[in-house]
C-alpha cells in the first residue's frame, strides 16, 4: 500500500499539533506563540488617564518584609500582576526583564505576586530573572485591581495612570521607551 504525500503531510500536522497538548515542546511552543502575539501596550490619552490618590498600601519586599507603596509617590512606577503558574504571565516576564535591565535605577518596578516565597523563588532561578519579587499582602488595600493576571500599570510622577495592559504585552520596545524617556524627564 501506498502513502500519498498528503497523508504523510497530514499524519505529521496531527503530530506536531498533538505535541502542543503532550510534551514540553507544546508548553515552550505556546510561550512562544504568545510572545509572538503581544504587542506594545497602548499609551491612554492624556484626558482620559485616571489618577492614583492614595498611595498608603501595603507590600512585601523580597525578604517578606512589609513596606508601603508610598515611598514611590512622584516616581514613574511600573507594575505587573503576575502569577508563576499562568502561562501568559511567562511569556511576558522575559521583555519585562529586559525593560528592568534597561531602566533599573530610573524607575520603580513593582512586579507583584500573591504566591508564596519557595514557589516563586524556583520559578525566578529557572528562568534567570533578576527583576526584584514584590508579594502582594491579601485583604490590603490597593489603588488597583490586583484580580487581573497578567495585567501592568505605568504611572507617572504625578500619579496618572499612563498605560494600563490587562493581558500581555511587549515591554521591550522602542516606542514604549521613548514614552518612559519623556516620562522620566519630566
Amino acid at each position: 500500500m501506498k502513502i500519498s504525500k498528503k497523508t504523510i503531510l497530514n499524519i505529521v500536522l496531527i503530530l506536531f499539533i498533538l505535541s502542543f497538548f503532550v510534551t514540553p515542546l507544546g508548553h515552550y511552543g505556546k510561550i512562544f506563540l504568545n510572545r509572538i502575539l503581544a504587542f506594545s501596550p497602548t499609551v491612554i490619552e492624556q484626558s482620559q488617564r485616571q489618577v492614583i490618590t492614595d498611595y498608603d498600601w501595603k507590600l512585601k519586599d523580597e525578604e517578606w518584609n512589609i513596606f508601603n507603596f508610598e515611598k514611590s509617590k512622584g516616581n514613574v512606577v511600573f507594575i505587573n500582576l503576575w502569577a508563576s503558574w499562568r502561562l501568559p504571565s511567562e511569556a511576558e516576564l522575559g521583555s519585562i526583564q529586559e525593560l528592568y535591565d534597561q531602566y533599573k535605577g530610573k524607575m520603580d518596578f513593582y512586579i507583584i505576586t500573591n504566591e508564596n516565597r519557595p514557589p516563586v523563588e524556583a520559578f525566578m532561578e529557572e528562568h534567570g530573572f533578576t527583576f526584584p519579587v514584590t508579594y502582594l499582602i491579601i485583604g490590603e488595600k490597593m489603588p488597583i485591581d490586583p484580580q487581573k493576571v497578567p495585567s501592568s500599570y505605568l504611572i507617572d510622577r504625578s500619579g496618572h495612570i499612563v498605560i494600563h495592559q490587562k493581558g500581555i504585552a511587549d515591554w521591550s520596545n522602542r516606542k514604549l521607551y521613548k514614552v518612559l524617556d519623556t516620562l522620566i524627564e519630566e
